[in-house]
């Protein structure tokens, strides 16, 4: 298993709920994706409240991620193939 403290990544939003995190990326990005709770990305498994929303501008994924003792936060990043993957396997959202 990975960590996610190996990628360089902007923190959008810190310490919100995921109705927060949710409310956030769908209102921010065109294009969204629904992944599943257990869906791995960057070697990581993303958890939290089903639906976990995914925002994809470009070449940037931005995505809610719980730290233990830590809480949820809205994460931003680049990686073309994490990108290609969400947009592969995940629900597009309309």
């Amino acid at each position: 298993m990975g960590c996610i403290e190996e990628i360089t990544y902007e923190i959008l939003l810190s310490k919100v709920t995921f109705k927060e995190c949710s409310a956030f990326i769908r209102s921010s990005y065109s294009e969204v994706y629904i992944i599943p709770p257990g869906f791995r990305m960057f070697n990581v498994f993303i958890i939290g409240v089903p639906p976990i929303y995914v925002g994809i501008s470009g070449d940037s994924i931005t995505f809610p991620y719980t730290k233990p003792c830590h809480g949820t936060f809205v994460m931003k990043t680049q990686s073309q193939e994490e990108v290609k993957k969400v947009q592969k396997t995940g629900k597009p959202i309309m």
